[in-house]
């Protein structure tokens, strides 16, 4: 019994990860770059673990919401400029989520 591998096929298998962890990656930073200078810092709450090594408290989260309103006055951008570059932050997530799909298309269909 012999086991014969595919180079060329591995190699393309390869590339096209490579290729779509770059561009989801690519996509998904370039489009939380936008929304930052669009003014809309996004600030997430962490979760509760019960594991967890730390967990901000509610005055710690305050002064990051304080902190991210701050920053979203002193933008030096016009309203149309922020609207330019959150209608940009929205179209690079489209962009980072078709690729997503389109990755588990080709390895639901493409099998």
């Amino acid at each position: 019994m012999s086991v014969e591998i595919d180079w060329i096929a591995f190699g393309y298998v390869f590339l096209a990860a490579l290729i779509g962890a770059v561009a989801i990656v690519a996509f998904y930073s370039l489009g939380l770059r936008m929304l930052v200078r669009a003014g809309r810092i996004p600030v997430v709450s962490p979760a509760e673990f019960t594991d967890a090594i730390t967990v901000l408290t509610e005055k710690e989260i305050r002064r990051a919401e304080k902190q991210a309103a701050k920053a979203a006055k002193k933008s030096p951008l016009t309203d149309a400029q922020k609207s330019l570059a959150f209608v940009a932050a929205i179209a690079c997530f489209v962009l980072c989520g078709a690729a997503v799909l389109g990755g588990i298309t080709l390895i639901v269909i493409g099998h």
